[in-house]
This record gives structure tokens, C-alpha cells and sequence, in this order.
């Protein structure tokens, strides 16, 4: 049951996702992903709003954090989920270990996808 509530609020957050990319370069044709920044810094936000009312409202169903956070703002951006992981490093006064989550994942995902590309480039995968 808890992986159909995240899939149905997964869906939800990529079907927004995509409107308001879709929205964002017919509104603004711009070449910068001003979309994508968006959706990263209003998930954040929404991400930070939802832990902060579960931290102090801690009555509400797991059922509806999980479709909230996970579901809908996981389909929405993963940066929010980033975004919280590092906010919770630093309060934890882990700032080594959040500079180098942040660098070591901005760094590996870059990497790993221009990886990824160059492997069709080469001629490595059909």
C-alpha cells in the first residue's frame, strides 16, 4: 500500500514538474532552464514547509507524509529530498559531511551523466 500512495504522488509531482517546464519555456523562451530552477527551489521550499509541520505537528498520518514528500515533491524534484538531507547535515553540525554530500553529488551526478552520454558518443552502447 505505501509504495502505491509515493507511485500516485510520484506522478502527480512529475506531471507538475513537466507543466511548469512546459509553462516556462513557452512563457519565457528563454535558453536558461529557468523551469528546472523553479521546480528545485519551490520544491526545496515545499519540502522544508512540510518537515517543519510534521517536526512540530506530529499527529498527521505516515500514509500522507509519504505522499506528500516522497510522492508528490519526490515527483516534483529530488532536489528537495537533496535539499533536506544537507539542511539536516548542517543542523547537525555535520558540515564537513554536508559540504562534501553537496559537492560529492553535485560532482558525481555531472560526471555520471556526461559518462553516460559519452558512451553513446563513442559508439559504446547501440
Amino acid at each position: 500500500m505505501l509504495y502505491l500512495i509515493v507511485f500516485i504522488g510520484a506522478g502527480i509531482g512529475g506531471a507538475l514538474r513537466h507543466g511548469v517546464n512546459v509553462a516556462a519555456a513557452r512563457l519565457l523562451a528563454l535558453s536558461f532552464p529557468l523551469g528546472t530552477l523553479f521546480v528545485n527551489v519551490a520544491g526545496s521550499f515545499l519540502m522544508g514547509l512540510c518537515a517543519g509541520y510534521f517536526a512540530f505537528k506530529p499527529g498527521l498520518n505516515q500514509h500522507v507524509r509519504l505522499f506528500l514528500t516522497t510522492g508528490i515533491l519526490g515527483g516534483f524534484t529530488t532536489f528537495s529530498a537533496f535539499s533536506l538531507d544537507t539542511a539536516l547535515l548542517i543542523e547537525r553540525h555535520a558540515y564537513g559531511l554536508a559540504a562534501g554530500y553537496v559537492l560529492g553529488s553535485v560532482v558525481a551526478s555531472v560526471s555520471a551523466l556526461f559518462f553516460a552520454l559519452s558512451l553513446f558518443r563513442g559508439g559504446g552502447l547501440p
